[in-house]
């Protein structure tokens, strides 16, 4: 888990010129001012306890960020049905929130969606599988939506679970799960994508609905939400367009990035254009990110080399990709969020956050840093990260 710590303040909104050429100034917000990310070190939230939100994504709403992710408590262990890929896991306990103004400093929430211990039958109940919970909220409806992957514990269910609250800090009410666009063709099908076989996986699953596993939700500034999900035994993406209510997938769907194998996505908006990073699918080994472009949110996809540099680059520094969050009021900055997966005791995986930086190529790459700080003007750290 990642932490931050407290420093003399060195600014009061001039720009710092930290080590990489990257502008780094005093956070925002006075409970925070003078502090820091510690990326991969331990992250206390405001009662002293160890943050508990792996797998997650985070809502901004009135001022307040919510960090929503799994919970994860109890002992790690490895079923037989998953030893031949190492697929440890812990039982589920629920999705934990957090909030915070001022991105440092977390107030444990609770548990907003909470296991189902005496429904052996519930998609909730704790030797099942729920994994990477992300919330966006609905305008219109104005209700709050969870999106999570639901599964069996040996991956064979591949399903999408949907939960809805009137708060952000919930408690939110489990809808239920499904495989999303059960009899329709995706909207980029060709003739051969149609015909059975042994490896088409996506002629197989036609009637039942599309495979989803990893996943995550995107809400574009038209008020349109979409849904990214590993697919077709996790060798291609799928992107699938929600319906108003954001409650279903509408059969409005396109695959992207096929035979990739990719899994882990994040997805954001900049200058127009769609960014997309993700991960191969190496289990809980960490591999090279997957930076990925399109001037439109069905693609073409254009996949770009992998944004890290530097040392442990190959690794995306020993971390998987959960989420990009844009930070409120600061132009073209975003914050690469990231865990750092401990297989064998995974309640003491930590969190990797890294500012991501605009390069003069037109495109992001991500650094590592010890420490660093939120910028008070992204158009400064894009200015500084150009040159």
């Amino acid at each position: 888990m990642m932490s931050f710590r407290a420093k003399p303040a060195r600014c009061a909104g001039s720009l710092l010129i930290f080590t990489f050429a990257l502008a780094l100034c005093c956070a925002f917000g006075s409970s925070a001012a003078g502090a820091e990310f510690l990326p991969g070190e331990i992250w206390n939230d405001t009662a002293g306890q160890p943050i508990n939100a792996h797998g997650g994504g985070i809502l901004y709403y009135k001022g307040v960020y919510y960090w929503y992710g799994e919970s994860k408590s109890g002992s790690t262990f490895l079923p037989e049905s998953n030893k031949s890929w190492g697929g440890t896991r812990v039982d589920i306990t629920g999705v934990s929130c957090y909030s915070s103004t001022n991105l440092y400093d977390w107030k444990n929430e609770g548990l907003v969606l909470r296991a189902e211990t005496n429904s052996p039958l519930s998609d909730l109940y704790p030797s099942k599988v729920l994994e990477r919970p992300k919330v966006i909220y609905n305008r219109s409806t104005k209700e709050f939506v969870m999106w999570m992957h639901i599964d069996t514990p040996d991956y064979a269910a591949a399903r999408t679970g949907v939960a809805l609250s009137e708060k952000p800090t919930g408690p939110f009410r489990y809808l239920g799960s499904f495989r999303p666009n059960a009899g329709v063709w995706p909207e980029n099908v060709t003739d051969a994508d149609k015909i059975p076989g042994p490896t088409n996986s996506l002629a197989r699953d036609f009637k039942t609905g599309q495979m989803a596993r990893d996943l995550t939700v995107f809400e574009d500034d038209d008020g349109q939400a979409y849904l990214f999900y590993a697919s077709e035994d996790n060798f291609t993406m799928h992107v699938s367009l929600l319906t108003a209510d954001y409650l279903h997938t509408t059969g409005k769907y396109d695959r992207i990035f096929i035979n990739r194998s990719m899994e882990a996505p994040a997805v954001f908006k900049c200058d127009g254009k769609y960014y997309f990073i993700g991960s191969g699918c190496t289990g809980w080994e960490p591999n090279a990110a997957r930076l990925a472009v399109a001037d439109s949110i069905f693609g073409p996809w254009r996949e770009l080399p992998n944004p890290c540099v530097g040392e442990h680059a190959d690794t995306t520094f020993g971390t998987q990709s959960a989420f990009v969050l844009p930070i409120q009021g600061r132009e073209d900055f975003f914050v690469f969020l990231a865990d750092r997966w401990n297989q064998w005791k995974l309640p003491e995986s930590r969190y990797v956050w890294l500012p991501l930086e605009f390069s003069s190529t037109g495109h992001f790459t991500l650094r590592w840093h010890n420490s660093w700080q939120l910028p008070t003007d992204a158009k400064n750290l894009r200015a500084a990260a150009a040159n």
